[in-house]
Formats: C-alpha cells, structure tokens, sequence
C-alpha cells in the first residue's frame, strides 16, 4: 500500500532524538556524520537541565519540546523525574508525528542509557512500521521487548557508555550508527514502499508452529487466486502469535497495511486468559472489524496456552495436562471452563466494529496436538469454547456467518474453506464500496 513521501529536495531528512545536556559530544559527532552523508538532521532535545551550545541550534530545544506537550520547562523542573519524562516524553512524540504527518521524515535514531532508550522508544514505536527506526542504547544486549513493543526499531548496543565524551570505541559504533540510519533513510524516500509483486490485495495470516500447515495450505490457496486477466489477487503476510506478533499485525491493520485478514491462529486469547507468556492484550481480535475489512476468525491453536521451561509453570497449573513443546517452551491444555471463558471473549470482541465476518470451526482440532490421540486432544473442552461463542455471537446481533467442518484445522479442506471464504468476503466488499 502507498505511502507518502516527501518531494521537497534530494535529502533524506531525519530526527535525533535524544538529552544534549548529557549526551551533546555523540549527538555532535553523529549528527556531523549524517549531514556529510546526506541527510538533513533536525534536533530534538529533550533535555530536562541545562542548555547547551548545540541545543541553542537545535531544530527542537527543550523550550519548543515543553510547548509540544502543553507545558514549560521551568514547570517541568518543578516535577518529579518520572512526571518530568512523561511530559517530554509526549512532547518529542508530537513534534516527531508532526514530521510524519508532512511525509518530511525519512528515519530517526536516538543514543543512550535507559532513561534514554525508554523516550526514545516511546517516540519511535509511535511512527508507523516500515520507517526506518534505530536505537543505539547500553540497554540493547538484554530484554528489549518493552522498549520495541509492536514496532520495528532496530536496536545496537553502544558497547561503551553514551555520556557525553568520545572515545576510539564509540567513534566506531557511532560511526556504523550513522550510515546504518543514513542508508536506510536514503533509501526509504527513493521508495518508501517497495514493490512486492503485483497483487491486489495484502492480507494478514497469523499462524503458530502447530498450525503451520493449514496456514501453509491456506496461502497457497489464497495465491491461487487471479482476476479475469490473471492478476494475482491476493499477498498473504504471515504473523508469528506470540504476542508481539498478533499486537503487530492488529496494528498494521489500524494503519491501513491490510485489504483482509486471515486469522486462522487465534492462540494469544489463551494466553491472555490463563496468564501465559504470549498474550497479545485485550485489543486482540479487535481492528478488523474497526477498520471495515473482510474478516475470517478461525481457532488455531485456542487448546493451548503458553509458559516457559517447564519450571516457570505456575504451581496451580501443576496436575494440569502439560506438554514441553521444547526446551524453552512448555505447553498448558487449556480447560473446559478456560475455553468457555475464551469463546465469550470471541464473542464480545467480534461483535464490536463493521466489515464481512465469518467464523470458521474445525470441528475435529486447532492445532498439531489437538487431534484424536494427540496429547491435547479434549473435545468437551473444545465444545465449551464453540458453545460459548456462538452464543455469544447470537446475542451480541452483530452478522456474522458460522461454518462448522468436518475437518483439523490443519487439513487443507478446513485450509480451502477459510482461503474461499475469505476471497468471497473480499469480492463482496469490493461491490459494495468497500475496496475504493
């Protein structure tokens, strides 16, 4: 899908976003580095101490970043640290959105400690996917999901600590630093999307380890699709669901990525409601039918939840069925009451927004341990959730077309019947207006 670009100029124009009081030599020499490579750097300090001589040059000084979120930099001293970050926080998002919204931004890159990376990461994780994003921070070696979130930022280690003095080392990250971001700026504004092929349609597929081959089925057959003169109608784009996945792919939708959805893995549901590691939140399931589009809701992998080694299960979770899907990985079988629970979850969600829907329920399966003599094979527990959910769906009054197969999820006829009735939804929407 398009997206905009500026035409003002052959420089690609960036964001450094970052505390000059502390930081201002690496903010100095990187900023040095992308303006020789090309690049038209704009400033934005968010300095909460003193002024310094580059922040007095600064596109953005903490004055103007203070007034970006409604407040000033006297009252901001006044604060505790943490209002104090919140404030400039917002303030640094606004000016960087401002950017985006004009099409005049082609990157941004941010370098610090963990004060740092945590504002520069809420700035970055608020510009759409596909900018290119980079974060050189002391804190990338470790856990960095907090800060990445449902983004794209790239994240460098610093190695040696960005406070305010160059060294050999830094010089040298610094330096791979800017012509990472110079190159990926550059080439982001020659082409800010790149052509995929020549398919009419991008659609989002989620999909598990144990529903991979009804999802593999499932795109063959979608890509099997033409119009009268042979275009390819369909670009399926495959979400991993491990919570980071379906966030990511929800979000896509609310950016306008995504004609359809495909979502034959609902898994994360399970997570959010056992309290397992790969929830997705409680917007799960929800833009599609906020944004209008086809959608047909499957139930991958909803006989699962899922933990860590099999000592990180929580104690009440101990005489349940469990299975250890990998040494890193072990598996809960989701309960008739916790399946119950899940299908009214369906049910609230789905039943909120607009656009084609359908529900699709293999009625022998959801996912590769999920069939007959399978470890989690539990066909009372799978009748609480169906049971809960289509009555929920009658209640809630929302149209939404219920197909029972005979099938697991993983056979390529439950695969056929999803990829079909996912392009008849398509083609009816496209005759009522909805594709223009």
């Amino acid at each position: 899908m398009s997206r905009s670009t500026s035409t003002d100029g052959a420089k690609p124009k960036v964001l450094l976003i970052g505390f000059l009081d502390t930081k201002e030599a690496e903010y100095a020499f990187v900023k040095d580095l992308l303006e020789a490579k090309g690049c038209e750097v704009f400033l934005i300090d968010a300095s909460l101490q003193t002024d310094t001589a580059l922040s007095k040059h600064a596109a953005h000084p903490p004055s103007a970043v203070c007034c970006a979120a409604g407040t000033s930099l006297s009252h901001l001293r006044t604060l505790p640290r943490a209002a104090a970050l919140e404030h400039i926080t917002a303030g640094a998002t606004s000016i960087a959105l401002s950017y985006q919204v004009r099409g005049s931004l082609h990157g941004a890159l941010a370098m610090g400690g963990s004060t740092t990376t945590a504002l520069a990461c809420a700035v970055l994780r608020a510009l759409r996917v596909g900018l290119p994003k980079l974060c050189v921070s002391t804190m990338a070696s470790g856990d960095v999901s907090h800060y990445v979130g449902d983004s794209d930022i790239c994240m460098m280690p610093s190695i040696a600590d960005i406070s305010g003095s160059m060294n050999v080392l830094s010089a040298r990250i610094l330096t791979n630093a800017a012509a990472a971001l110079a190159g990926m700026a550059r080439a982001y504004k020659d082409q800010p999307t790149p052509a995929l092929g020549d398919a009419k349609h991008m659609v989002a597929v989620t999909m598990f380890g144990l529903t991979t081959l009804g999802v593999t089925v499932a795109c063959e057959r979608l890509r099997s699709f033409t119009d009268a003169s042979g275009r390819r109608l369909y670009e399926p784009v495959v979400f991993h669901c491990t919570g980071a996945g379906g966030r990511t792919m929800e979000r896509l939708v609310e950016e306008k990525w995504f004609h359809a959805v495909l979502d034959l893995t609902t898994t994360e549901l399970a997570d959010e409601q056992c309290g397992g590691i790969l929830s997705a939140g409680p917007t799960r399931l929800t833009a599609p039918g906020n944004a209008g589009i086809p959608h047909v809701v499957s139930l991958g992998a909803l006989d699962m939840c899922n933990f860590g080694p099999r000592s990180t299960v929580p104690e009440k979770y101990a005489a349940r069925t469990l299975h250890e899907h990998n040494p890193s990985i072990t598996l809960l079988r989701t309960s008739a009451d916790e399946c119950a629970a899940i299908g009214r979850t369906m049910a609230d969600r789905l039943s909120v927004g607009h656009g084609p829907l359908a529900v699709v329920i293999p009625k022998h399966g959801w996912s590769g341990i999920d069939i007959a003599g399978g470890p989690f094979w539990d066909p009372d527990a799978d009748r609480a959730l169906v049971e809960e959910l289509k009555k929920g769906l009658k209640e809630k009054g929302r149209a939404v077309e219920v197909i029972e197969v005979d099938k697991h999820v993983n056979d390529r006829d439950a695969a056929w019947v999803m990829a079909d009735k996912l392009h008849e939804l398509v083609g009816k929407w496209e005759r009522s207006g909805g594709g223009a």
